[in-house]
């Protein structure tokens, strides 16, 4: 699910805001692990046994992006419903070939995940920094966000936990980030990462998907506490038309190979 980077900081975010350097080695890591997935998943025949690349290195795929929607709306992007439009469009340009791909029922792809999750982050967010709050529109905008999370859940991939996942990122992320600065925030940063790590243990079923999902959230978490400083930048960086049309353009080859390279 690419993502479009952002070198402004958010008007909330002071200079001393984290590395992004990490990032661009997440971008490769992200598209290669999601690949491994989708490949072993719709195009190689059961006879090769090679699920154990999906429940293992396909795990890491979806934490590590919604940790990169989180990290850049928390730290670069100057608009995070804008970053989230954009999102949003590359999941329309993939939900056609994405639906070719074999499935029980309807679902719509990962960037709504992303992109829905995000907005209603940044929603929640702007709601705890209101310093005049409405109790009564807060509370009613509230319960009306939840009963759209019931609603959408039903559709999305990774269904009412994946829509979960970008707004636990954000709340781990800016505790963890406070932790450079104050170490006296750590019970504070600890308690803040318990949703994310719960989510990442509830996002899969088996024990080896739930360990790959729970390491990378974990590799973040660290990187979001100040182990970002020590990634260098990365020596290759993805070009951005690479990064902005692989998740349609490699839904669209497979579907292709599918509905044509067999027949």
């Amino acid at each position: 699910m690419p993502l479009t980077l952002s070198d402004s900081p958010h008007p909330a975010q002071p200079a001393t805001r984290p590395s992004s350097a990490w990032t661009g080695w997440g971008q490769w890591i992200a598209l290669i692990t999601m690949s491994v997935d989708h490949v072993t998943r719709y195009l190689l025949p059961e006879a090769w046994k090679m699920d154990w690349a999906s429940s293992s290195i396909g795990r890491i795929a979806f934490p590590l992006f919604a940790a990169m929607v989180a990290w850049h709306a928390l730290f670069n992007s100057r608009d995070s419903r804008h970053y989230a439009r954009r999102i949003l469009v590359i999941g329309l340009l993939a939900q056609l070939p994405y639906l070719a791909m074999p499935r029980d029922a309807f679902q719509l792809n990962i960037c709504f995940t992303l992109a829905l999750s995000l907005v209603w982050a940044s929603w929640l967010r702007d709601q705890l920094e209101d310093t005049t709050p409405s109790p009564v529109r807060t509370g009613l905008a509230l319960a009306l966000s939840l009963a759209c999370w019931l609603a959408l859940g039903h559709w999305v991939e990774y269904g009412h936990a994946g829509l979960l996942v970008v707004p636990a990122f954000m709340l781990a992320m800016q505790h963890a980030a406070r932790l450079r600065g104050d170490p006296g925030e750590r019970p504070v940063a600890l308690v803040a990462c318990l949703p994310v790590l719960a989510l990442a243990g509830w996002l899969n079923q088996s024990l080896m998907a739930k360990s790959f999902t729970l390491a990378t959230t974990l590799a973040v978490l660290w990187l979001a506490a100040g182990g970002a400083r020590h990634v260098p930048p990365v020596s290759l960086r993805m070009p951005r038309k690479l990064w902005l049309g692989w998740y349609p353009g490699h839904f669209a080859a497979i579907a292709a190979w599918l509905l044509f390279g067999t027949s």
